[in-house]
């Protein structure tokens, strides 16, 4: 008998098969009871905001408000979440033309005004004032007990209320995304990046860990330099669905979508694979090698050491950083992880993470890249995930054993 599993790679479903005989598990999210979804959670959410009075009741007439959300490289449905908190603000008595929102770019590149609109909608956009943050307008406020020196978008600090939005996924040396991340890095300048960034080399700093450096370091800069007024954020299912939000205080109802995020996406493992096969979940977290990373680093807590990561990532923009790329083709597995520990540059840091794990097994990489490029990171070359699949059971045997991650950038295996 043969198990077939259906992958996202870019905006298409490939199929993977394997016996079952073979197979450790598909690594799916774990059954949680879903009380609402989409727009009706949304409203749930903000109707028992968590040590927050209702948002309409936190605001005050004559207020600018800002509210600050992702960008298109992550899968935050804004859209969906936008109408809601703009309704209740509007409620609360704050006039539209006070109200404008900040894409936090954090070190990625500007959006196109189509991608403007794609993230928010039409009718948003056409009302409301949509700002790409920027490294030409900053204001310093301080520096964090860590000796981060952070600078922030101008128009988010003079701002009279700020929201901040976003989705709670994994994130492999913050711990968690979500909550104070839309300030840092979201809205910070490159240098406050690398300066917080400079501490994933920690080994409190892993996915999934709270008490991760970088992470508190995040908390601290919107404890004690730029406040939070509000957060929304939101946990989204496999298919990008809107299954949980939570509102209100940024640090108390953040802790609580990360407690969900565990229940659905933290999955226990008896052993490690030989082989493990992982899809960085499609569009958009596969539209560059720079997003798809995430995949690769939870995928890697599944593996045995020596055996083969078969990961499938379109990467239809490339590599999504310059430096990243110089990093990815032009340094050895070997070389990266002493360099960044010397010196701390962002897209390095990413590259690093990705030599670690290549010094743990080997990478199958399934993309739209060129071959030669792809050898020259040092990964073996593929264009389908059968082909990449037929090799790996080719070298490590036909009794080799197999998981199967349909989800790599939320799903977070743990062993028992």
């Amino acid at each position: 008998m043969r198990m077939e599993t259906e992958l996202h790679y870019g905006k298409q479903e490939v199929c993977f098969s394997c016996s079952q005989e073979r197979l450790l598990g598909v690594l799916t999210p774990n059954h949680v009871e879903i009380v609402s979804c989409g727009t009706a959670e949304v409203e749930r959410g903000l109707n028992a905001p968590i040590g927050k009075p209702l948002l309409e009741n936190c605001v005050k007439a004559g207020q600018k408000v800002c509210i600050v959300t992702s960008d298109i490289t992550r899968p935050m449905p804004s859209k969906s979440v936008l109408p809601s908190v703009i309704k209740r603000l509007v409620q609360g008595g704050i006039r539209e033309e006070d109200i404008f929102i900040v894409f936090a770019l954090g070190s990625h590149r500007a959006h196109t005004e189509e991608e403007k609109i794609r993230l928010v909608g039409e009718d948003i956009y056409r009302k409301f004032r949509c700002l790409d943050s920027s490294e030409r307008q900053v204001t310093y406020l301080g520096k964090t007990q860590k000796g981060t020196e952070v600078s922030v978008f101008t128009p988010v600090v003079e701002a009279d209320f700020r929201i901040c939005m976003g989705n709670i996924e994994y994130h492999y040396f913050a711990g968690y995304s979500g909550g104070s991340k839309a300030i840092m890095p979201g809205v910070s300048t490159r240098e406050a990046i690398r300066q917080n960034h400079s501490m994933m080399v920690d080994g409190e700093a892993y996915a999934g860990n709270l008490n991760s450096p970088v992470r508190k370091d995040i908390d601290e800069v919107c404890e004690k330099l730029l406040p939070i007024d509000y957060i929304v954020n939101v946990v989204l299912d496999e298919h990008k669905q809107i299954i949980r939000c939570v509102a209100g205080d940024y640090i108390s109802a953040h802790r609580e979508g990360c407690k969900f995020l565990d229940q659905l996406y933290k999955i226990e493992i008896r052993q490690r694979a030989d082989i493990v096969v992982v899809s960085a979940g499609g569009y958009p977290k596969d539209q560059n090698m720079y997003q798809a990373q995430k995949a690769l680093d939870n995928a890697k807590h599944a593996v045995r050491d020596g055996g083969i990561l078969i990961w499938l990532a379109e990467c239809g923009e490339g590599f999504g950083s310059a430096l990243f790329e110089e990093w990815m083709t032009q340094k050895t597995a070997e070389e990266m992880p002493v360099e960044i520990r010397k010196n701390f540059v962002l897209g390095g840091h990413k590259a690093a993470a990705i030599a670690l794990v290549m010094q743990r097994c080997r990478i199958f990489f399934v993309s739209s890249f060129a071959d030669k490029i792809v050898e020259k990171m040092g990964f073996t070359p593929f264009k389908d995930v059968k082909t990449a699949f037929e090799e790996a059971t080719r070298v490590l045997g036909e009794d080799s054993t197999v998981y199967v991650m349909p989800y790599g950038g939320s799903t977070l295996p743990h062993e028992e």
